[in-house]
């Protein structure tokens, strides 16, 4: 179990708009626990339908093939939630989730998030806006995956990873250095491509892998480079 100190959801971004009686009442209703890197949270396929708050930490959405290859959907930090999918239709779980390092995670009754969504439209309208997300990311996803070449999808990852984290107009910072693993699982692709990739934009002065940090100088040029072969 977690401290008291831990025991806070004013982070989480899907409740935002809530007053703090009506967080407290919310942290009152969860279920809390202390997830280890790398265990396990919830099961694909398992009939559990709780909401998850990641309070602390980090956790994992993943799918793995029938050969046991495995696919990352999302990663969710603190202040995110994950669950929602079940919690609305009943249906077994879409996707696994695990810990990426310890991670403190709230969750929450289908019944009590339900009643949540029913009393408070703000909270509604987050959600679906999240919904909307995931949505138009995935369709994103399923274009790159269906006409992009494998050291396309890398470079177009990496794009979507700068835009996220601009340290100036046309410079980008990734901290930590992104695991060659981590981004060959989410575009469908092996670590030595994620590499040779990395390694060609390096030579071209686009890369340059720092002691701690991953910084891509010219973030204008990758956009470009990545539009071309989408046809953008």
């Amino acid at each position: 179990m977690t401290d008291g100190n831990a025991r806070s959801l004013a982070q989480i971004h899907l409740l935002e708009d809530l007053s703090a009686a009506e967080i407290g009442r919310l942290e009152q209703a969860c279920s809390w626990k202390t997830y280890a890197a790398q265990e396990q949270i919830i099961d694909r396929q398992s009939d559990t339908q709780d909401v998850y708050f990641v309070v602390t930490g980090a956790a994992r959405v993943v799918i793995y093939s029938l050969s046991g290859r495995e696919i990352t959907l999302d990663d969710v930090n603190a202040g995110g939630h994950f669950g929602d999918l079940a919690a609305i239709d009943g249906e077994p779980r879409s996707a696994s989730v695990m810990a990426l390092r310890d991670t403190v995670i709230a969750s929450l009754s289908q019944e009590r998030f339900l009643q949540l969504l029913s009393e408070h439209f703000t909270v509604t309208l987050r959600l679906m806006r999240a919904l909307t997300r995931i949505v138009r990311t995935s369709t994103d996803r399923i274009m790159d995956l269906s006409t992009l070449a494998a050291n396309n999808r890398v470079q177009a990852d990496l794009l979507r990873l700068a835009r996220n984290n601009m340290v100036g107009d046309n410079r980008a910072e990734l901290k930590p250095i992104p695991v060659h693993g981590d981004i060959a699982s989410r575009v469908s692709t092996t670590r030595e491509t994620v590499a040779r990739v990395l390694s060609d934009l390096s030579r071209q002065g686009m890369v340059e892998r720092q002691k701690d940090r991953l910084v891509i100088d010219d973030v204008d040029r990758l956009e470009d480079m990545v539009e071309e072969v989408r046809g953008e």
